[in-house]
């Protein structure tokens, strides 16, 4: 990549293309239907600009967490099916059943207050979300027949119309994973006993999706995976045929030539060893950098690879070169595509004890995105 623009100190450059042919892959992959999740902004990468590109590769549903988010997709013109699972007590369905958005529901109170919001002509999309054993929301076995059963019969009298049954796995081992595979099909089961018999039903996510095939049921819920990230710690992105589609990058501030035993940054974690240049990077924790990747973090600049020096501060972190030529202005990679020679988001991910989600997930809003499609 080039230089950043002019006054440009850090961005993140999203690149749609990786988005909608990750879609593409992971539609053949799984056979089976994709409902994007861009909640969360997109898991960092903009919402809208994730939607539109899951969409053109071929997601059929795009999911979100709470209505909120949905309504803002609905704002930016997406007319897709959008579907919301986690509601804040006292929620107002109102202005989602006036958008089509359709609902996660975990309760029969949930449920009641969907159908409350229905229109006379327009009855409100749910999905009926089942308890399987990752003790979050959903409906617990003990009380699935009447909730199924209420749910039936709201939909006789056209207040409500049930999309999907679905679940959500725990990723713990593949057993785990199967048991809760069969509660599920215990609860699809007693569900249709009841007269609910809904085409969608959806449990895998990323990780099952492409592990565990026997989850996917014709219907898969994909996040992490479109952007281009790996679910696995023993499995990269490239071994999946996924492409990151995030790189985040700053332009050098500052050039620094300094005797050794210098202290570098809060704290002196780290002294120079021998006379060298410091290069200051100006993006930190505000920007979602995370500090517990203080030492250990790596960049590259001009091509080689560096680590973070010392402490990373709310706005900038430092990085010795040696006596490599680095000047101000230089580009500066975080992470980015580690096909290419950068480091990977995984890598930060490690550095900070953390996983790759978050360190996408977590770059903050004043780092200006740029859409490309390379």
């Amino acid at each position: 990549m080039s230089r950043l623009a002019p006054g440009v100190l850090r961005e993140a450059v999203v690149d749609v293309a990786a988005i909608e042919d990750n879609v593409r892959h992971l539609r053949r992959l799984t056979e089976s239907e994709i409902i994007a999740v861009v909640k969360a902004d997109g898991y960092g990468h903009g919402a809208v600009r994730s939607a539109v590109a899951a969409l053109r590769g071929g997601a059929s549903r795009l999911g979100v967490s709470d209505v909120a988010e949905a309504v803002a997709l609905r704002g930016a013109g997406i007319d897709a099916p959008i579907v919301a699972w986690l509601h804040a007590p006292g929620t107002s369905f109102a202005e989602a059943a006036q958008l089509g958005i359709e609902l996660g529901i975990s309760s029969f109170d949930q449920l009641l207050q969907a159908a409350g919001a229905a229109s006379a002509d327009r009855p409100v999309g749910v999905h009926l979300k089942l308890e399987t054993g990752l003790s979050r929301n959903g409906i617990p076995p003990e009380d699935q027949r009447i909730v199924f059963a209420e749910a039936a019969r709201l939909e006789r009298i056209g207040k409500l119309r049930v999309v999907a049954l679905f679940s959500h796995l725990s990723n713990a081992s593949a057993e785990d994973d199967r048991a809760a595979l069969r509660r599920f099909e215990e609860g699809v089961a007693l569900a249709g006993s009841l007269g609910v018999a809904p085409r969608l039903r959806h449990l895998a996510a990323s990780h099952a999706a492409i592990a565990l095939p026997e989850s996917r049921l014709g219907c898969v819920r994909i996040g992490l995976g479109i952007y281009g990230l790996s679910p696995f710690e023993d499995r990269s992105a490239a071994e999946l045929g996924l492409r990151p589609a995030m790189t985040l990058r700053a332009a050098v501030a500052a050039v620094r030539r300094v005797p050794a035993g210098t202290g570098v940054s809060y704290g002196y974690a780290y002294r120079t060893e021998a006379e060298t240049t410091l290069a200051l990077v100006p993006a930190g924790y505000a920007d979602g950098v995370p500090r517990q990747a203080s030492g250990a973090g790596p960049v590259t600049i001009g091509g080689r690879r560096y680590a973070v020096a010392g402490r990373i501060a709310m706005d900038q972190f430092v990085v010795d070169v040696g006596d490599d030529p680095v000047a101000v202005g230089d580009e500066v990679i975080l992470f980015g595509d580690p096909t290419l020679g950068v480091p990977a988001a995984d890598e930060w991910a490690a550095a900070a004890g953390t996983i790759n989600y978050e360190i996408v997930t977590r770059i903050g809003p004043r780092v200006p995105r740029r859409q490309v499609s390379a």
